[in-house]
């Protein structure tokens, strides 16, 4: 009962953070000094047609009454004008971008697969690379091991994204002619190519992020391998393995969901960076482009579901966590 009350609290609590984010990005586009029917109409744009395209897009209603409208349009749909003009966008509707004269959801859709390939794959590496070193350096404090491990991290957390990806491209695609620098292949395409097209960003994200992750992992152990109960755990003649199996990491993992949670639900609204310098058409490169043209529907949308991503991230990892530890 207490784990359904919570799981209730957690997902109600998630509704309301993704209005308050809905509300706040739309007040954001609100006030913003670009008018989308002014970019709508184009140029010329006669003060009759620039009327005609508020009409249509429906920006003449009061603001409050066009920021139910979109959170209405999300679960029901919308539909722009009337007669044989009108543009219907289905169900979750996100908007339409009259610039790519395309519903949002299904640009949005198209590039979501790129997005989950990059962000999904770097996140299995940074995980495998950063605790793995992580425990190592802890099991090997003070050690040459251990100082070489924590130079590494440094390295890694002070080097910027795109300066690693261009030494990437530098390095492993025009002087070693090893991986492909740019461009991606869907995986329904090509299995191999797909892989062999992501291998680099992968690298390059995992690096940067597993950094961050080796010095937490350290860190949590460190602090928990001198902990009383550890200590009277191998006081009662429990191997060393068990003890950190059944012990050290069980309780280090709760900081550890916790932190990739939102480091993945961030990736997956897109790796803004890093899609650039590989120019991988994701969603970070949408957006991009979007902020570049003022298409505010097309910013919104994005913006909508990379706040769902971590939301929904955090949510999961929350819920994983009160499995591990029932305590929370």
């Amino acid at each position: 009962m207490n784990r359904l009350r919570f799981l209730v609290s957690r997902l109600l609590q998630t509704l309301v953070v993704l209005v308050v984010i809905t509300f706040i990005t739309f007040a954001i586009f609100e006030f913003f000094p670009a008018d989308p029917a002014q970019l709508a109409c184009g140029k010329p744009c006669t003060p009759e047609n620039l009327a005609l395209a508020r009409s249509y897009m429906g920006l003449n209603d009061p603001w409050y009454q066009q920021f139910w409208n979109y959170l209405s349009e999300i679960v029901a749909g919308a539909t722009y004008g009337s007669g044989a003009d009108a543009i219907h966008c289905s169900a979750p509707c996100l908007g339409y971008s009259f610039r790519l004269s395309t519903p949002v959801t299904e640009l949005i859709a198209n590039r979501l697969p790129v997005t989950m390939s990059v962000a999904l794959g770097a996140a299995v590496l940074w995980m495998i690379i950063g605790v793995s070193t992580g425990i190592i350096s802890a099991l090997h404090r003070g050690g040459a091991v251990d100082r070489a491990i924590m130079t590494g991290t440094v390295l890694g957390i002070s080097s910027p994204a795109y300066l690693v990806g261009l030494l990437g491209i530098l390095l492993l695609g025009f002087k070693a002619d090893i991986v492909p620098v740019s461009g991606y292949v869907p995986f329904s395409v090509s299995p191999v190519d797909w892989l062999w097209h992501l291998a680099l960003p992968w690298t390059v994200l995992a690096v940067l992020s597993a950094a961050v992750y080796t010095r937490m992992v350290r860190s949590e152990m460190l602090e928990t391998l001198d902990e009383d109960y550890v200590r009277t755990a191998r006081a009662a003649g429990l191997s060393e393995r068990r003890v950190l199996a059944n012990h050290v990491l069980r309780s280090i993992s709760v900081p550890i969901l916790t932190y990739f949670a939102l480091d993945l639900g961030g990736f997956l609204g897109g790796a803004v960076i890093t899609e650039k310098v590989f120019s991988i058409q994701g969603l970070g490169a949408l957006l991009m482009d979007a902020v570049g043209a003022t298409d505010v529907q097309l910013v919104m949308g994005v913006t909508l579901v990379a706040a769902v991503a971590i939301i929904g991230m955090n949510l999961l990892a929350d819920i994983v966590v009160a499995a591990i530890d029932p305590r929370v």
